[in-house]
Formats: C-alpha cells, sequence, structure tokens
C-alpha cells in the first residue's frame, strides 16, 4: 500500500494554545483599590528569549493579537433598485488567517486599561503617561524583566516605556503608531472626541452600523471591516472604555505626542517599522519619519493595506514572526 508523504507544517515549532488569564495589579499611592488587568498569554517556541509584548490600540483590544474566532462576509454595497447588479454589489470577504500573532510568536498581549476585560476605572486619567507606568507594573508583576515589543496604534505608549526603560526592551516594532513626533494633526474622528459635549454625543452614537461604515475607511479590502473584528468592538465598547478614548485624546494634543517622543533617538534596540500605506489616520510621512528617528530600524512598506495591515494581508504577519525571532 502506498503511503502519501505529508506536508511539513508551516510552523515546525508548535505553540502552545493562547490562554486567558486575570488578576489584579497594584495602582500608583493615593489610587482606590486594585486594577483588574486581563491578558492573553503562550509559552514562547523559544523558551530562551524574552516573550513579545503586544500594545493594541484603539478602540480595539488583545483580541488584535489572535486569530478571529469567526469570519464573517462582510455585507454587500446598497444595492439600487433601478440598475442591474454590478460587481461591487457582490458579498466580500477580509483574507482569512488561523493563526494570529500569539499563535506564531507566544507572549503577552494585555487589554490595556480602559479597554476590552481590563478594569475601566473614573479614577484613572488615561494618559501617555500613566498607560507607560501601567506596563512597568504589569511586567513587575508578572517578573518579566525584558521584551520584545509591538506597538500598534494607541499601543505607541509602548514607547514612551521603552523611552523611560531601554534596558527591558530587546528588539521593538512599531505598526501603524499613533505618531509621537513633531508634526501630527488629529485626524478628523479624533479632532470630534477631543472635541467636548461633541465627542459624548459621537461615542453615544456609535452603534454597530455606524462603527461599520466608520471604520470601512481604515481598510485596503473593499467593504468595511471584518464582521469577527466589528463584534469584537462592539462587545466590549461600554461607558468605560469610551471614558477612556475620550480622556486619551483629550489629554494628548500635537505638542504632547512630540514630548513623549522626545528621546526615540536613545532606542538602539533593533527596531523594525512596519506600516500599511493605505492608513486613513496616519499618513504615510510618518512611517518614513519613525524609520528615522530610530536609529536600528528598517522600514516594510504594505502598499496594500491600511490601519489594521494584518487584517488586509495577514500573510505580512510572518514578517514580524522573522524579526522578532531574530538572533540579538
Amino acid at each position: 500500500m502506498r503511503r502519501s508523504r505529508r506536508q511539513p507544517p508551516l510552523y515546525p515549532r508548535q505553540v502552545p494554545a493562547v490562554s486567558d488569564n486575570y488578576a489584579e495589579i497594584e495602582t500608583p499611592v493615593g489610587a482606590r483599590g486594585a486594577l483588574p488587568v486581563f491578558w492573553r498569554s503562550a509559552s514562547s517556541p523559544d523558551p530562551g528569549v524574552a516573550p513579545v509584548l503586544y500594545l493594541h490600540g484603539v478602540p480595539s483590544s488583545s483580541d488584535d493579537w489572535v486569530a478571529p474566532r469567526e469570519h464573517h462576509v462582510s455585507r454587500p454595497r446598497w444595492r439600487r433598485w433601478w440598475r442591474q447588479k454590478r460587481s461591487e454589489d457582490d458579498r466580500v470577504q477580509a483574507p482569512l488567517y488561523e493563526e494570529g500573532f500569539l499563535e506564531r510568536t507566544g507572549g503577552l498581549a494585555p487589554d490595556l486599561p480602559g479597554f476590552g476585560r481590563s478594569g475601566k476605572p473614573g479614577y484613572l486619567r488615561y494618559t501617555i503617561d500613566e498607560y507607560a507606568g501601567f506596563i512597568e507594573r504589569f511586567l513587575d508583576m508578572l517578573g518579566v524583566e525584558r521584551v520584545r515589543m509591538l506597538v500598534h496604534d494607541w499601543g505607541a505608549v509602548g514607547l514612551a516605556f521603552a523611552q523611560a526603560h531601554p534596558e527591558r526592551v530587546e528588539r521593538l516594532v512599531v505598526c501603524n503608531a499613533v505618531p509621537f513626533l513633531p508634526g501630527y494633526e488629529w485626524h478628523r474622528t479624533a479632532r470630534l472626541w477631543r472635541t467636548p459635549l461633541l465627542g459624548e454625543i459621537a461615542m453615544g452614537a456609535t452603534i454597530r452600523p455606524v462603527l461599520e461604515r466608520s471604520t470601512r475607511e481604515a481598510s485596503a479590502t473593499r467593504g468595511p471591516l471584518p464582521g469577527a473584528w466589528i463584534d469584537s468592538v462592539m462587545q466590549h465598547f461600554d461607558h468605560g472604555t469610551q471614558r477612556a478614548i475620550l480622556r486619551l485624546y483629550r489629554s494628548s494634543p500635537s505638542h504632547e505626542l512630540a514630548r513623549a517622543g522626545e528621546r526615540l533617538g536613545s532606542l538602539r534596540m533593533p527596531s523594525l517599522v512596519l506600516w500599511g500605506m493605505q492608513d486613513p489616520y496616519i499618513p504615510a510621512r510618518f512611517a518614513h519619519a519613525y524609520e528615522q528617528a530610530l536609529p536600528e530600524s528598517e522600514l516594510i512598506e504594505l502598499a496594500d493595506a491600511g490601519h489594521w495591515w494584518w487584517l488586509d494581508r495577514p500573510d505580512a504577519i510572518e514578517r514580524v514572526v522573522e524579526f522578532m525571532s531574530a538572533a540579538r
């Protein structure tokens, strides 16, 4: 009997399943009570290297770093009754992927305070410095001294931590991150959130169809962002998350962003700037600005990807895996 030849696995080093974790973390002196924190974790394929720390942005959570539980086909565009069906009326679907970031590299992915399943207390100011302090306390709680770090969108708060503790970051990936650089002006949605009263009204009006329409431009793939991503955001988009977003944006005018990145030139660890170039929120020139600001960096441009680039180009996740797995 002839035996069929088995194809070699794509990832020879098996990564354990991602696990969910809950704990309470100590808050600064004067705060009221401990802060509940949720994070996902998976063992590294190479236990001899520092774990990867994944930091998500707004308005998502650690769900960004694992493969979607489900894949929903996006709705077709409006089909007008007075004309025949066109190709753009067909349902569209973002590329599927079965293994996300954590499943491939292992590591840690917290829900930042105010997001996902972590605590969302009203006493927090949700500032850049406050988030940098949280990252430090989170790693100390787990007994993790050094990490390899990926930041996306407002996960850029990890850059504030890295500048304060460069000895604790071995490798760095910056993906479509809020520019801690001079010259950035907030996009129109952020300007709305930064405006008192209008921001609160906009938050209260954010229901699922509104989120689908407002984030459609963030994808290079035709149609709205994947249904599983929309579901994940709406599941946790409660009053606590809305308050965190408003406070974060209102505490971060352009000059504060530039101040937060004044010491980027001191980060001498190997760095990768990986950027979805069809980002409607952050102009592509800031990909080059980050590359210039980080002394030991290289730039990978994804011309056919948007703000959440892995939803358009899940194959490019492997570029992150290769960089994070490289010898230090």
